[in-house]
């Protein structure tokens, strides 16, 4: 099946972008010209001739620092099209234990299958890894190559590549992705489904679990789950161009839980890490309460929940007193 590239299905990929989109001043000249700017993507999109433009880099620190690609609108429409594209045909075929980034999935639904998996393999071992710096390490080449297996319309296949050649984190080799962009989250996961396959189908521990570049490794054999991590890495160094962080290498037992995804998870129960504790009470403002209740009920300890509580007392209560001064 070829992607839609008609004038009206780019017209309603606009409405579906436009939503709750900041109103910038790149976004209204964007919008001044609309029927101008969206015929001559569908006249490059359909002659063959549309490139990607130039990124907007931020740098934004939350776990750690990390910079932000972001493309122009015109761009960003390409992106959703194609990303609209590739969902419902690759969707179906990724690992049902592969959680960022699909609908019905997500980082809660991760965190509990992962203390699932612990809680029903107490004795077994547990490997946690990851890989360095993936999005920066990403071989456009082999991703192209893993693409071209289902994509083989030419006309479908040429945005494609524009969107993955159009950034470099590399001057010289063609490689990354950027962190920022609707495509690059499909991407990642037909990239990393490659990883999922081969730990799945051959390898085989009793359980493994891929959020992003994320994933752990569940198995009651310690010798054996060796041997799967050093097959792991040679796998990823060879067919996906990719590192494991050598910080995770250690392998423990299940019971003795891990930390992942932000949680600290044991067979009985979980919780925040120190570091997310910190960084919602930092944080926490009327605007956020509700969302970080949720983090709070779901991952907090009682006494993590205590605390909480009371602060969203103190600031609901700060707030009211600001009003009240305002009239």
């Amino acid at each position: 099946m070829s992607i839609d590239l008609s004038l009206e299905n780019i017209w309603k990929t606009w409405f579906e972008f436009r939503k709750g989109k900041r109103f910038t001043s790149e976004f209204h000249s964007f919008q001044y010209h609309l029927e101008r700017e969206l015929y001559k993507l569908y006249r490059d999109l359909n002659s063959g001739t549309y490139q990607h433009g130039i990124y907007r880099k931020l740098v934004v620190s939350d776990n750690k620092r990390r910079e932000i690609s972001v493309a122009g609108i015109r761009d960003r429409i390409v992106h959703r099209l194609v990303y609209n594209y590739l969902t419902p045909i690759y969707n179906h075929t990724f690992s049902y234990d592969a959680w960022s980034c699909r609908v019905g999935k997500g980082l809660l639904g991760a965190i509990e299958r992962t203390q699932q998996f612990i809680d029903s393999y107490p004795d077994s071992y547990v490997w946690k890894g990851d890989v360095r710096k993936f999005f920066d390490s990403v071989d456009q080449p082999t991703l192209l190559g893993i693409l071209s297996r289902k994509i083989t319309d030419e006309e479908t296949f040429n945005p494609i590549s524009k969107i993955i050649t159009g950034f470099s984190s590399d001057q010289v080799r063609r490689v990354g992705m950027p962190i920022g962009n609707l495509t690059s989250q499909i991407f990642a996961n037909i990239y990393l489904n490659e990883l999922d396959r081969y730990v799945q189908h051959i390898l085989r521990p009793v359980a493994y679990l891929r959020y992003g570049d994320d994933f752990v490794l569940i198995h009651s054999n310690l010798q054996e789950l060796q041997q799967m991590q050093a097959s792991i890495k040679v796998f990823l160094q060879n067919r996906l161009k990719l590192v494991i962080n050598r910080r995770n290498h250690l392998i423990i037992k299940s019971c003795k839980g891990l930390k992942f995804l932000g949680v600290q998870i044991w067979p009985s129960g979980r919780a925040l890490n120190t570091r997310n504790i910190s960084r919602i009470h930092s944080r926490l403002n009327p605007t956020n309460i509700a969302g970080y209740s949720g983090i709070i009920s779901r991952h907090g300890s009682h006494k993590q929940r205590t605390h909480f509580k009371w602060e969203v007392y103190e600031k609901i209560a700060d707030g009211i007193e600001e009003n009240s001064s305002k009239w």
